[in-house]
């Protein structure tokens, strides 16, 4: 795709507005989408970036960043975020959860602080966008997938519904009575009732149906992903439930991206087979009832089968912390390259926003970082980011208390 100047500043940008031309040059460029760019450009208008290669001329009035020994990235997309849905680490204040089992159309995006402390400490780490999503029932809501930035929770959002929530792991049982049967005859009963009421609407106004599962606004917040319209991401870790997982995939028709998959390993080869991509957690080794075969390469078997990862560390120290656990992916064996994807494209895919982000290619928006060496290794660090065209401030809560107490 090829865009001039001219016609890269008459395209839109949702959110704050767009931004003056930037170009970033001379850094290597990763655009993951294809090899890395010795010496790159990257030219940013509109909130777009409009070139990527070497030796660009440069707008006229464009802002010049000269990022010589820097490494340059897309934003990374943590898949698996809180930020902005409550006080950090306490339960009590978080906005992700609604009371009962059957919430499909429980939607997190009026519960977006965006003035939260934790937002400004995820673009540190150089997360410019995440996946919010709900928990706390078998059916808790639907995923919204944001940007870090902007004034209000309106001007964040980048894709909602993003995903429909099923969970499937242990903590659904009681959904089902105590028994994971019981729970997947009661969704299947769900999707059943939301399909004949889709049929029957009309039948349904007078009153000529019988009795449903849920009420109507639930069973249609359940449409779209029985549509293929949006995924549903299933958490499941045991290797039955990413079994049974991939069962209603085939049996609805779902696009499916697992979430947790501990023992996915085990399965790794129908995984791939059906063409699923699996968010997972790569530093999550310590085995547990609801994962006894958990590992540390756990990402990498994947891998090896053909399945695309999304590494989606729900770290205790926030999103920030998404490039170590891609780090440990690559200690653990997964490629370099792999686990830049897995934080970046990948993801973008999993969740249809790949046309918005995930690489650096003309056409999409401008979330961008400059690293001082390598995003993946720990002495590294984010020294501007940029979402959707604009630098964002790296300053945090954290600064704050240090630069108030901190003695001469």
């Amino acid at each position: 795709m090829k865009l001039t100047l001219a016609t890269a500043l008459a395209l839109t940008v949702v959110g704050p507005s767009a931004a003056q031309t930037i170009v970033i040059r001379g850094g290597t460029v990763f655009p993951v989408s294809r090899p890395r760019i010795e010496g790159g450009t990257v030219v940013i208008a509109n909130g777009r970036i409009i070139a990527v290669g070497v030796s660009l001329p440069t707008p006229a009035g464009a802002t010049v960043v000269d990022a010589s020994g820097k490494w340059v990235t897309p934003g990374l997309i943590h898949a698996n975020a809180s930020a902005g849905t409550g006080i950090a680490s306490l339960a009590a204040f978080g906005e992700a959860t609604k009371e009962g089992d059957v919430n499909p159309s429980f939607n997190l995006t009026e519960a977006i602080d965006a003035a939260a402390f934790t937002i400004p400490m995820a673009r540190t780490g150089g997360v410019t966008s995440g996946v919010l999503s709900p928990h706390g029932s078998f059916l808790p809501g639907v995923a919204v997938a944001v940007d870090f930035a902007g004034d209000r929770s309106d001007q964040m959002v980048a894709k909602s519904p993003a995903a429909l929530v099923i969970d499937l792991s242990a903590a659904s049982r009681g959904a089902g009575g105590g028994s994971r049967a019981g729970t997947l005859a009661r969704l299947r009963r769900l999707f059943a009732d939301a399909l004949e009421y889709d049929r029957r609407r009309l039948e349904y106004r007078r009153g000529a149906m019988q009795a449903l599962a849920a009420p109507v606004a639930e069973l249609e917040a359940l449409l779209p992903a029985l549509r293929s319209q949006v995924p549903a991401l299933i958490i499941a870790n045991r290797r039955m439930d990413v079994e049974n997982a991939l069962k209603l995939a085939s049996e609805y028709k779902l696009r499916v991206v697992l979430s947790g998959a501990i023992e996915g390993w085990e399965v790794a080869s129908a995984i791939a087979k059906a063409g699923v991509p699996v968010a997972l957690e790569p530093n999550r080794d310590i085995p547990s009832f609801d994962g006894l075969g958990a590992r540390l390469d756990n990402a990498t078997i994947l891998r090896g089968a053909g399945v695309k990862i999304v590494i989606a560390q729900a770290d205790p120290g926030g999103e920030r912390n998404l490039r170590f656990a891609a780090g440990n992916a690559v200690r653990n064996g997964m490629s370099w390259d792999d686990a830049l994807k897995a934080v970046t494209l990948w993801p973008a895919e999993a969740f249809s926003l790949a046309d918005r982000y995930g690489s650096l290619d003309v056409g999409k928006l401008a979330n961008v970082v400059i690293w001082s060496g390598d995003p993946l290794d720990f002495a590294a660090s984010a020294e501007r980011v940029y979402i959707r065209g604009r630098e964002t401030s790296l300053r945090t809560r954290e600064n704050e208390l240090r630069d108030r107490y901190q003695r001469p």
